[in-house]
C-alpha cells in the first residue's frame, strides 16, 4: 500500500478544479470559467487496489483585494507545506506571468517533489509545447513535466503513474468509498455557489457565498433551505432578478445535481442575505468556514 497527499497549486482558473473531478471520476470541486472559484481546501481522494492518493484542489494564488482573499492565498501556501508531492498547473494557452513566478519563488523554500502540468494541451499544436517546456525549465528544476489535457482527460495515467513514483506513505488514510473529506452540506453550498457563478456576471460571484441553513428529512425527500450571501443590497435585487425569476434558476439549475448527491427528491428553497462587507470582517469569515492557519 502507497499513499500520500498532493496539493495542486497554481494561478486562478489553470483547471485544478477540473483537473481534481477529471482523475476522481465525479465533481468533487465546483468549476467555472471565472477565475478564483475555488474557495477552501478541497480534497479528492483516489482509490486503486494498492494506493490512495489524495488531491488538495487549492484556491488560485492572486494578489489579494481583501482579507477574504489573504485567506485564500494562506490557504494555498498552507497546502504547499503540508502535503508530499506538490503539481504546480499552468494553463499552456496562457503565457509564463509574474503570478506563475512568484510561484515557482515559493518551491525554492522547500524539499520534496514538485511536478509542473502543462494543462490545456488540446489547445496548442504538438511544436509549440517545446519552448514552453524550456521556458518553465529554465527557471526552476521540476521533478517532472506531464502536458496534459484535464477537461479532455487526456494523459491523466501518466500523471498517476508519476505520482505514484513518489509517494512514501503505506497508511489507508479513508476508505475506499470516500471520494471527498467535504461535508455533505459544503458539497451543496458549492453547487448552488456554482450556478450563482454561471449565470451572473463577471464581478457578482466573487461578492457571494452560500451557505446550507437547514437539511432535513422528509419520508422520501430532503427538504433543504439555504442561504445566498451578498455584500451590498444592489447585488441582492440582481440574484433574485425580475419577480424572482433569476432565482428561481439558480435553484432549477442546482437541484438535479443535488438529488443525484443525495439520492433522494429534494425541495430547494433559496434566500439571499446582505452582509455589508463580510469579505472583511473576520467574524463572518470563521462562520463561513474560512479559517485562519496563524
Amino acid at each position: 500500500m502507497k499513499s500520500g497527499f498532493v496539493a495542486l497549486v497554481g494561478r486562478p482558473n489553470v483547471g485544478k478544479s477540473t483537473l481534481i473531478n477529471s482523475i476522481i471520476g465525479r465533481k468533487v470541486a465546483i468549476t467555472s470559467n471565472k477565475p478564483q472559484t475555488t474557495r477552501n481546501n478541497i480534497q479528492g481522494i483516489y482509490n486503486e487496489n494498492d494506493t490512495q492518493i489524495i488531491f488538495v484542489d487549492t484556491p488560485g494564488i492572486h494578489k489579494p483585494k481583501h482579507k477574504l482573499g489573504d485567506f485564500l492565498n494562506k490557504q494555498a501556501y498552507y497546502s504547499i507545506n503540508d502535503v508530499d508531492i506538490v503539481v504546480m498547473l499552468v494553463d499552456v494557452s496562457m503565457p509564463l506571468g509574474p503570478g506563475d513566478k512568484h510561484i515557482i519563488e515559493t518551491f525554492k523554500t522547500i524539499e520534496k517533489p514538485v511536478i509542473l502540468v502543462l494543462n490545456k494541451i488540446d489547445k496548442l499544436k504538438r511544436e509549440e509545447l517545446l519552448p514552453i517546456i524550456e521556458e518553465y525549465s529554465n527557471l526552476y528544476k521540476f521533478t517532472d513535466i506531464i502536458p496534459l489535457s484535464a477537461l479532455k482527460r487526456d494523459n491523466l495515467n501518466d500523471l498517476i503513474n508519476t505520482l505514484k513514483k513518489h509517494l512514501t506513505d503505506t497508511i489507508k488514510y479513508y476508505p475506499d468509498e470516500q471520494v471527498t473529506n467535504r461535508s455533505t452540506e459544503f458539497l451543496i453550498a458549492e453547487i448552488i455557489r456554482e450556478k450563482v457563478f454561471n449565470l451572473t456576471e463577471e464581478e457578482i460571484p466573487h461578492s457571494i457565498t452560500c451557505v446550507v441553513e437547514q437539511i432535513k428529512k422528509d419520508k422520501n425527500k430532503y427538504i433543504i433551505n439555504a442561504a445566498i450571501i451578498v455584500d451590498r443590497d444592489s447585488l441582492k435585487k440582481i440574484i433574485i432578478g425580475a419577480r424572482g425569476q433569476k432565482i428561481k434558476q439558480i435553484g432549477m439549475m442546482a437541484r438535479p445535481e443535488i438529488e443525484a448527491l443525495l439520492g433522494e427528491k429534494v425541495f430547494l428553497e433559496l434566500f439571499v442575505k446582505t452582509i455589508k462587507k463580510w469579505r472583511e470582517k473576520e467574524k463572518y469569515l470563521a462562520e463561513f468556514g474560512f479559517s485562519n492557519f496563524e
